[in-house]
């Protein structure tokens, strides 16, 4: 139940912080990508403030033994770049650049009945519905 409450409480904050940074509006976040256009930088800020709070607490959580709330850390191992990883950031950028939102702050305009996010949100776990029976059937050949 602890666990539940605390994951509720980082997920709150971090959808405060999509809304508060502009990341649930669509408009700002393809004004961002458009450099040769209305470039809007200000979501820059919201990306190094980010990366400041991950280095410092990254730091600090490395020489720890285990995580505060769970049992061991859930670290990637695989650490070269294939086909899959490019192409799945491809298709992420080109998402993410055409429909303006990316998978946390669709979720969080959903809660304000954002008809575009639903939109999102629904092609988005379409894909994901896709891609796992295609790799189910990919992967017993």
């Amino acid at each position: 139940m602890k666990l539940a409450i605390l994951g509720f409480l980082v997920g709150l904050i971090f959808s405060l912080g999509l809304g508060i940074s502009g990341m649930t509006q669509p408009a700002k976040v393809q004004c961002f990508l458009d450099f040769f256009g209305d470039w809007d930088f200000s979501l820059a800020f919201v990306m190094i403030g980010a990366i400041a709070v991950h280095t410092i607490f990254y730091r600090w959580v490395k020489h720890r033994q285990s995580p505060l709330f769970g049992g061991h850390f859930h670290l990637p191992t695989k650490r070269d770049w294939d086909s899959r990883l490019i192409f799945g950031a491809l298709i992420f950028g080109a998402g993410w650049g055409l429909a303006g939102f990316c998978p946390g702050p669709a979720m969080t305009s959903m809660a304000a009945l954002n008809t575009s996010a639903m939109i999102f949100v629904i092609a988005m776990l379409a894909g994901m519905a896709v891609f796992h029976f295609a790799n189910e059937i990919w992967s017993k050949k």
